[in-house]
């Protein structure tokens, strides 16, 4: 008996809700053996982590604000994808568009506020973008491995805000502590229903990538390159175009999420304005299979995870050791499942898989 992997053809979204669905009820119950384990009901636990997320108006806030940065940076980082550029730099990207934001943020306060916030939204989108230009160029021009271009420029970005934090644009009144000014309430995001207004940025943004991905030409594109450059070559695609075209876009939407992390969530520009949210996209985006509305479940429901494995610390005594631990089976599970949405494992007899190998 031998097994063998073999691709499945394109499934519909009732067998991959299924799979998904199944996923998720394995992750459960094996947590929930985790769960037993440290001593604790898992039905309890997972209630308390939902409260942990839903439970108040205050709550729901604070996992709708967590899930905004992921929306937005999902959806750049599943444009990439979908050309089969694989942009692992949304972290450095998000830093960029915060610091080029922060920069008119911080010297540009006495503009009034909606003419302010307009040009740090048009600051950060360009700062990501062009931070997303490098690799692309690099690819388009020398077909360079965009994998090790893209996470080396992350660090890059890091250690640059780092450098500001500690040199010239540490604030004076930080009484020596590496800190940069927090921002005027010009610089500020306001809030509508209680978060800040990112999230309306995010779903007319998850709007706007489900019309270009789907409906567009310069989408079509995209998608064929991601399946076959030589095709794409064969249709008069503008490879070298569509690929600086598409990570300008990407990059852009990653430094626009990290404008809006600087004025709304951190009210500054920190080394911590990404905070691992450009990695962790990534697993959204897959989970999502790139689709923007599915995006968005999963960024929500991921957000919820994050908050109610929180809030489950603090309810229940269980440490954050055991609480990641939680989270990361959860994970693995509903990872794992992607694997069953494009392969099937086939099971062949010996004498079956001979006379194959036979002919």
């Amino acid at each position: 008996m031998r097994f063998r992997v073999v691709k499945k053809p394109d499934i519909s979204q009732k067998q991959y809700l299924l799979i998904m669905l199944a996923a998720i009820l394995l992750a459960l119950v094996t947590s929930g053996l985790f769960i037993l384990l440290l001593g604790f009901n898992p039905l309890s636990v997972y209630k308390t982590m939902l409260l942990g997320a839903f439970g108040t108006e205050y709550r729901i806030q604070q996992t709708v604000v967590a899930a905004i940065p992921l929306i937005i940076i999902s959806l750049g980082i599943a444009i990439a994808f979908k050309m089969k550029f694989w942009n692992i730099g949304g972290e450095g990207q998000v830093i960029m568009g915060a610091f080029c934001a922060s920069y008119l943020a911080l010297n540009y306060q006495h503009l009034p506020r909606p003419l302010l916030l307009s040009l740090m939204i048009v600051a950060g989108f360009i700062g990501g973008a062009l931070w997303g230009l490098i690799p692309a160029f690099l690819k388009a021009k020398w077909d360079t491995n965009e994998t090790i271009v893209t996470l080396m420029l992350n660090y890059v970005a890091l250690k640059w805000v780092t450098y500001l934090q500690y040199g010239p644009w540490k604030d004076p009144a930080s009484l020596g502590f590496p800190k940069i000014a927090n921002f005027a309430e010009n610089a500020i995001l306001p809030k509508l229903f209680g978060v800040h207004v990112g999230w309306v940025i995010a779903l007319v943004l998850t709007v706007i990538m489900y019309i270009f991905m789907n409906y567009s030409k310069k989408g079509f594109e995209i998608a064929v390159i991601g399946e076959s450059i030589n095709t794409a070559r064969y249709a008069g695609v503008n490879i070298f175009r569509t690929i600086i075209f598409t990570m300008l876009l990407s990059g852009g939407l990653c430094g626009l999420a990290g404008m809006i992390q600087a004025s709304a969530v951190n009210n500054t520009l920190s080394v911590e304005v990404a905070g691992g949210v450009g990695y962790t996209a990534i697993i959204t985006a897959w989970l999502g299979a790139l689709k923007p509305h599915w995006i968005v479940v999963v960024s929500v429901l991921f957000a919820a995870m994050v908050q109610g494995g929180s809030y489950i610390q603090t309810a229940f005594g269980i440490s954050a050791a055991s609480a990641s631990i939680i989270q990361a089976m959860i994970l693995f599970f509903v990872l794992g499942s992607d694997f069953f949405t494009k392969y099937k494992v086939v099971i062949e007899s010996n004498l079956l898989a001979d006379r194959k190998g036979a002919k």
